[in-house]
């Protein structure tokens, strides 16, 4: 029974991840409740039943959930909190962390708590109540010596608007202040040459890509950002930059991370667009940048044993150009390392992970698969089922089954750097068969890594011989989606990011006789109506 509780935990713990959101409660709506020994009590009840899983008992970030999460769960008990509006090494005031508790941290297993946004929250009483109990695991804040609210962030002027001048002035102070050596040029958190940068918990630390806001934690707008350029992120590498840069200097910079951000495309058919001549192999061809694109989002393999809930990549942008004779994608995805290397002999043995009567399912990311360089490569599929089912019906989208099975096109980088056929043509029946190669290998692949980004196209001929492959023809909506795997994060094999279905079409050239039709239709419409006109009026005299 315990096995399954904790499987169940953990699986709502990477669920209630993807409900955080940037809209819960800021500030209470309500006074706020006293400090008293009975709300303490009560906070410690509200702790162990919602908290103590990641958090663990002691509030030391060693629940039984902690192991299998990363970032880890915060360790209470040294008095350490990252998202403040208190100075640089200052504790947080209380209501740094009502706000840190309503709204959750984005990129994180750190659910929001507010019970106006998601059913299973917390109301406001017991928010302070837990608030409560968790100072208690800190001795700084019982300490008058160390009293948290003397030093206060607050900005001396009005936020600065956004706008092109302020962004200009942003990049330049960007620059100035080497945030790029971490961060990257366009700030993708590609500067990080190696992996060994931890916390003050002793965990590794991966630099923010500041493009994906659905990612920096303690929020993505403008006064968020500037706020953490004042107040630094304790435990971590993050600075404060509050002695350095002037606050008009920190609010262009703040402008300038948000012109970096992305706004993700939501929508689900990807319109194949038609090319004359040959289909574009560079990935930086302008008939790509003129084709239209969806962004998709991808998410832990968490579905099937070994569950794998720490991925990397959530989201990729797909395009798609064809001819005649052949149809080609071009999928870009954020990455900041470039793996192009595999050991075999590193892989995880997720054997112990199978069957019902394993302990739990879910993937220990440090003791079985710790994000390191030069160990796994980096890699992406194409998925499509093999056959078009009638109406809405689809394989599954984790490797189908033996009813329906799928092909995928999968590109490796450690392949290309060998200079070998970087494309490997499979069918899958199931996340539980191994995957199938062809004999007949139809698709052809190239990626380019520049940036912080890898770019890779995959060409196929629209149409081939293989039974097991899925035929393009016009005008039919195509199932796709994506596997991505980071090797820098220890994916490989079913670890991996991995998205629902989307759609693909062809779209056929309008004929230009259409378009004469048309007009002419319009036309001889405006001339019967003349006529018309011309009758009624004669009647009337």
């Amino acid at each position: 029974m315990k096995r399954v509780f904790l499987s169940c935990v953990l699986l709502l713990t990477v669920y209630c991840s993807l409900l955080t959101v940037a809209y819960a409660g800021d500030t209470p709506t309500k006074p706020k409740l006293p400090k008293t020994p009975e709300a303490i009590e009560k906070g410690k009840l509200t702790f162990f039943k919602r908290c103590s899983f990641c958090h663990g008992l002691l509030g030391d970030g060693n629940g039984p959930a902690a192991q299998f999460l990363s970032p880890r769960p915060r360790d209470f008990t040294p008095g350490t909190f990252k998202f403040r509006t208190t100075q640089s090494g200052e504790l947080p005031i209380d209501e740094n962390l009502f706000r840190t508790i309503s709204r959750g941290l984005k990129g994180t297993a750190m659910q929001a708590f507010d019970n106006e946004v998601i059913k299973n929250g917390l109301t406001e009483e017991e928010r302070w109540q837990v608030i409560y109990y968790i100072q208690t695991f800190a001795q700084e804040f019982s300490n008058p010596e160390l009293d948290p609210y003397k030093k206060i962030v607050t900005p001396s002027m009005q936020k600065i608007p956004y706008s092109e001048e302020s962004v200009a002035k942003g990049k330049e102070i960007f620059e100035r202040a080497k945030c790029w050596e971490c961060h990257g040029k366009g700030g993708k958190g590609d500067g990080q040459k190696t992996l060994d940068k931890k916390d003050d918990w002793g965990f590794p630390i991966r630099i923010r890509n500041v493009t994906q806001p659905w990612k920096i934690k303690a929020g993505s707008e403008p006064e968020d950002i500037f706020m953490r350029f004042s107040t630094g992120i304790n435990g971590t590498p993050m600075p404060s930059f509050i002695d350095t840069l002037k606050e008009e200097e920190r609010w262009h910079l703040a402008n300038f991370i948000k012109s970096l951000q992305k706004n993700p495309r939501e929508e689900q058919v990807l319109k194949a667009v038609p090319v004359k001549g040959d289909l574009p192999e560079d990935v930086n061809s302008p008939e790509w940048q003129k084709a239209s694109y969806i962004d998709i989002r991808l998410g832990g393999s968490v579905i099937a044993a070994p569950r794998w809930q720490n991925h990397s990549v959530d989201m990729a942008t797909v395009r798609a150009l064809y001819n005649e004779n052949e149809i080609a994608f071009l999928i870009e995805w954020d990455d900041p390392f470039k793996d192009v290397l595999h050991k075999k002999e590193m892989e995880a043995d997720v054997t112990p992970l199978l069957g019902t009567a394993s302990y739990n399912s879910y993937v220990n990311p440090v003791k079985m698969v710790p994000g390191k360089l030069e160990t796994f490569r980096d890699s992406i599929a194409l998925q499509f089922p093999v056959e078009l089912q009638e109406g809405t019906e689809k394989p599954h989208f984790f490797r189908g089954d033996s009813s329906n099975p799928v092909n995928l096109w999968i590109w490796k980088a450690d392949l290309q750097e060998e200079g070998k056929p970087a494309v490997e043509d499979t069918n899958a029946v199931g996340p539980d068969e191994p995957l199938e190669i062809q004999a007949l290998q139809d698709v052809k692949g190239k990626g380019v890594y520049s940036g912080g980004v890898w770019k890779v196209i995959m060409k196929r001929p629209l149409l081939t011989k293989d039974e097991g492959d899925i035929q393009f023809k016009k005008g039919k909506f195509i199932p796709f989606s994506l596997n991505v795997w980071d090797g820098s994060n220890g994916e490989h094999g079913k670890l991996m990011s991995l998205s629902s279905w989307h759609y693909v079409i062809m779209e056929t050239p309008v004929p230009s006789k259409v378009y004469l039709y048309t007009f002419l239709g319009i036309i001889g419409l405006g001339f019967g109506e003349v006529l018309l006109v011309r009758k009624i009026n004669g009647t009337k005299v």
